[in-house]
């Protein structure tokens, strides 16, 4: 069974108190569910911004897209999470990830750690914070009980096997290493890639007897409203410096990550993906929140 659409946005650029509570109210009324901010720095600081955020509007949720483990000592985290959850009337969505940018965690003074040490971090990190918020004991108290949902970012199988077992949503990074590349080079996923890692999440859900599966998540990477749809996929450039793009135009076409066309073609990729991967959970990053508006209304109430 289908699940319904859900739409995010993320709000990358930092901004002054009257520009950023502007630009949340506009992504309220431009019908987006989720109000999210990433983890990286010269952005903005997570926490303080979803308290502005959650003061500006009213009906959206506010989450983490996501936050990078590494940055995080569980009990520290446990507590920014409790009072950011009261604090915006239980709204919050918390998104964790590894981290994969070592140039942050070098400017931070923090390790980076391999592969193996990051994931198992992050599963430190999501265990404890998760027994922490469920215990009745623990003080500052959230406002969801037993805890926010949790959505976990990323595709290896470790992290989907994390997910299996704690995430309420699973969001899909369709990255992996590039070959030959420094460590943190990623390359996008080709679509027959992205298709087996999903499988693979349901798989391990299966393993651990989980009857329903988490909400699967995806970032869409670029979104351009246009009549000549190959010509905008050879203008595709990947955001970061560190994602490089290999894939053909037929390739990016049918890709998640991309989404060109007329404002109908781009509602009908969508319900596409839904039916091949099972997303319903499409995120944006705040550069195209406007066209991406004019997708969210032609799939309202799907």
């Amino acid at each position: 069974m289908l699940r319904p659409f859900r739409f995010g946005v993320v709000m990358i650029s930092p901004a002054p108190r009257a520009a950023w509570r502007e630009k949340c109210r506009r992504a309220e009324r431009l019908g987006y569910d989720v109000l999210l901010v990433p983890d990286h720095l010269g952005m903005p600081a997570p926490f303080p911004a979803l308290v502005a955020a959650g003061e500006a509007t009213e009906r959206p949720r506010l989450g983490t897209f996501v936050l990078n483990a590494g940055f995080w000592n569980p009990a520290l985290l446990a507590r920014e999470v409790a009072d950011t959850d009261a604090l915006t009337d239980g709204r919050l969505e918390l998104g964790l990830g590894t981290g994969y940018v070592k140039a942050e965690h070098d400017t931070a003074g923090l390790p980076f750690g391999s592969p193996r040490e990051r994931v198992d971090h992050l599963e430190h990190v999501v265990t404890e914070v998760d027994r922490l918020l469920r215990d009745p004991e623990h003080r500052p108290r959230p406002a969801q009980t037993p805890r926010p949902p949790l959505a976990l970012g990323g595709n290896g199988d470790r992290l989907l096997r994390l997910a299996a077992r704690h995430a309420d949503v699973v969001a899909f990074t369709g990255a992996e290493q590039a070959p030959g590349e420094p460590a943190g080079t990623l390359r996008l996923a080709g679509p027959h890639t992205l298709q087996a890692r999903v499988a693979a999440y349901h798989r391990f859900a299966s393993e651990v007897g989980r009857t329903t599966p988490a909400e699967l998540n995806y970032l869409v990477q670029m979104v351009e409203i246009t009549d000549d749809r190959r010509a905008a996929v050879r203008s595709y450039a990947p955001p970061g410096p560190t994602l490089v793009p290999v894939l053909t135009e037929d390739e990016l076409l049918d890709h998640p990550a991309v989404l060109v066309g007329s404002v109908k073609e781009m509602a009908e990729q969508l319900r596409a993906h839904r039916e091949r991967y099972g997303f319903s959970y499409f995120v944006v990053l705040d550069p195209f929140m406007e066209p991406f508006a004019e997708v969210i209304e032609e799939l309202r109430g799907e």
